[in-house]
């Protein structure tokens, strides 16, 4: 099963995937995280997703670019965070995909997703600013804007968090409780 959570910014989104893959029950989770701490600023960030996973038994796998030469064990829960990250990471690192950035991201989508039982994708909702970029930025709001078109198309669940509320865009609200 594909899970898509989105969100703006400290919507919650990441809490929520993250009790997400805690309601698929007992597993191998593994969290490939793909913030690459670039500053004192990106580090805070990577500490303080880290403490809020601890305890809950993720194994930690960075990938920046690349995603399709991951190997994952079969029968685990995969959150996958971010897109966002993923998206610049390969469009501006180099050893990125550069113009094939959405193909080599959902390739690797693809294939993790055969792989293992649960992945559960984090992404930003950038897009209800309405302001007008050119050059970079404008073709990185296309290539992430596409990859999240894909996505919510092959997912079975789509969420939108909104101020902390997950709201069911796609799929069926299963009777579970994910946040409290």
């Amino acid at each position: 099963m594909i899970v898509l959570v989105t969100g703006g910014s400290g919507s919650g989104k990441s809490a929520f995937a993250e009790e997400k893959v805690l309601s698929f029950g007992e597993a191998r989770r593994i969290y490939i995280a793909t913030m690459y701490p670039f500053d004192l600023e990106s580090r805070k960030r990577v500490d303080r997703h880290r403490k809020m996973r601890a305890g809950k038994k993720f194994e930690t796998v960075e990938c920046y670019t690349n995603l399709k030469d991951l190997i994952l064990p079969k029968d685990s829960v995969v959150l996958l965070e971010c897109m966002s990250n993923l998206t610049a990471n390969e469009m501006f690192q180099e050893k990125g995909a550069g113009e094939k950035t959405v193909e080599e991201i959902l390739e690797g989508i693809s294939q993790i997703s055969k792989e293992v039982r649960h992945l559960v994708i984090v992404t930003n909702e950038i897009f209800s600013e309405s302001m007008d970029y050119e050059g970079e930025t404008e073709t990185y709001q296309k290539y992430l804007g596409e990859i999240n078109r894909q996505l919510a198309e092959i997912s079975e669940e789509v969420y939108e968090v909104v101020y902390g509320i997950p709201v069911l865009v796609k799929g069926e609200m299963r009777s579970e409780k994910i946040m409290e």
